[in-house]
């Protein structure tokens, strides 16, 4: 592709299944063949995804066989005979090795092409603050790395704001700000009263404008005949009984079950935590411990799964007590966290699977095979994690598979509680990430 032979730091945003890892492979290979690499490349990346994802899809693809990939994974000691070891083309890490790699190599460091795989996994990096890994990344992604290439499916899922750390190792802030405040003082406001942040009327705009020539988009849509996910909203209501203990907890932050157990919160994010459980329909007292407060969702979710037949449907919960709760009520589900129960449910030996959104993302493939039906028993606010468990069986997983059938997203939702709240933000969130990857298109 020559966008990324042209230009030397740069992001491709991608969704799943579109071939992202091909398409860099690709580059890896012809940069090699031309005589333009600099030694070895690093892939950093979730661990899955540096596991599993490259050496398998390399070994799917003919051309891409004779590429050398290893991983460095296992203890410190198994890391470094890998590194002495025969020299690869490509080298995969996950994002949690990063700090002791960098520390590993110093100012030998040999790494002069790197490509970041789910590149939101840096968009926590500051200056001064933020997370070890990026910072660590930071001491050599400028001085020592002349090639650097950013891939992702969501480069925002919760706004814009995620987009300045990413960017930042690709121009040292030369677009959005050489400080991660700079770019928030220029871009966002805060309300005084609510000290809530958002986008000046002008962001979107300007940032697109400044990202243009060194992001590009590559939509599925524009070049396959994909169906769009059909989702449909299950309303439930709260009993009498759960709606009179959901608002006496949210006016007095303290609230007594009908069991006798009590729940009470001390700030405002306990708060939010315990009304999205209410509304799931347990509620944690003193964790571990959890009491049921009602059945609508487990109900709802009961009439789902009878009206589906024998189809396999993919369960999304928030909570431990969420997935317990749905364990008893169908003993038969999976949890897709664990190998046995994946690999079940994948076969189609299980017609449930349980699971977290944030356990089933990054590197998770196969599922599509049996499944193109997704409830979400609960919601949380992680936007990231939400759209890439619907990606594990979404319309590019279906069309890859073989399949011509419509993905079926059912929300079961509780009235006039937190999940419309989530539901909303999530909308909002995904109206800017669109906006955002549409400006980045360009034709090929």
């Amino acid at each position: 592709m020559p966008f990324l032979r042209e230009h030397k730091r740069c992001a491709l945003w991608a969704g799943c299944g579109v071939g992202k890892t091909v398409v860099a492979m690709f580059i890896v290979d012809m940069l090699n063949m031309l005589g333009e690499s600099q030694g070895p490349t690093l892939v950093a990346a979730p661990p899955r995804v540096a596991r599993d994802t490259w050496p398998d899809d390399a070994a799917k693809w003919d051309q891409f066989r004779h590429l050398r990939i290893r991983h460095i994974g296992g203890d410190q000691y198994e890391r470094s005979r890998i590194l002495r070891g025969p020299e690869a083309d490509i080298y995969t890490v996950g994002y949690t090795q990063l700090p002791w790699l960098v520390e590993y190599y110093m100012d030998k460091w040999p790494f002069k092409q790197v490509i970041a795989d789910e590149s939101e996994g840096l968009k926590g990096f500051r200056l001064k603050k933020g997370t070890i890994r990026a910072h660590a990344f930071a001491r050599v992604a400028h001085t020592l790395t002349t090639r650097w290439i950013n891939l992702t499916a969501y480069p925002s899922p919760n706004g814009l704001k995620d987009l300045w750390g990413q960017t930042w190792f690709l121009d040292r802030g030369e677009r959005l700000g050489f400080t991660y405040g700079a770019f928030t003082d220029r871009w966002f406001k805060t309300n005084p009263y609510t000290r809530k942040v958002a986008p000046q009327e002008y962001a979107d705009e300007q940032i697109h404008d400044r990202l243009r020539d060194i992001c590009l988009t590559l939509d599925a849509k524009d070049y396959f005949d994909l169906h769009e996910p059909r989702v449909t909203p299950i309303i439930v209501k709260l009993p009498l009984a759960a709606r009179a203990i959901y608002k006496t907890l949210q006016k007095e932050l303290f609230a007594k079950l009908e069991n006798g157990d009590e729940i009470e919160v001390f700030n405002q994010a306990s708060l939010t935590g315990k009304c999205l459980q209410l509304a799931n329909g347990a509620v944690y007292t003193e964790h571990p411990a959890w009491s049921e407060v009602h059945r609508e969702k487990i109900e709802a979710l009961e009439s789902i799964v009878s009206e589906s037949g024998s189809a396999s449907i993919l369960v999304a919960y928030e909570f431990l007590s969420d997935r317990d709760r749905i364990k008893k009520t169908f003993p038969d589900a999976v949890y897709l966290a664990e190998a046995a129960g994946l690999a079940a449910f994948k076969s189609g030996a299980a017609q449930i699977g349980i699971a977290h959104a944030g356990s089933l993302g990054y590197g998770t493939d196969g599922l599509q095979n049996a499944c193109h039906t997704l409830v979400r028993f609960a919601h949380g606010w992680n936007l990231g994690q939400r759209l890439q468990m619907l990606e594990r069986i979404g319309p590019m997983r279906q069309l890859q598979a073989g399949f011509n059938r419509v993905v079926q997203v059912y929300n079961i939702i509780c009235e006039n509680t937190l999940d419309e709240d989530v539901i909303a933000r999530d909308d909002s969130k995904c109206s800017v990430q669109d906006a955002l990857l549409a400006a980045m298109k360009r034709s090929q």
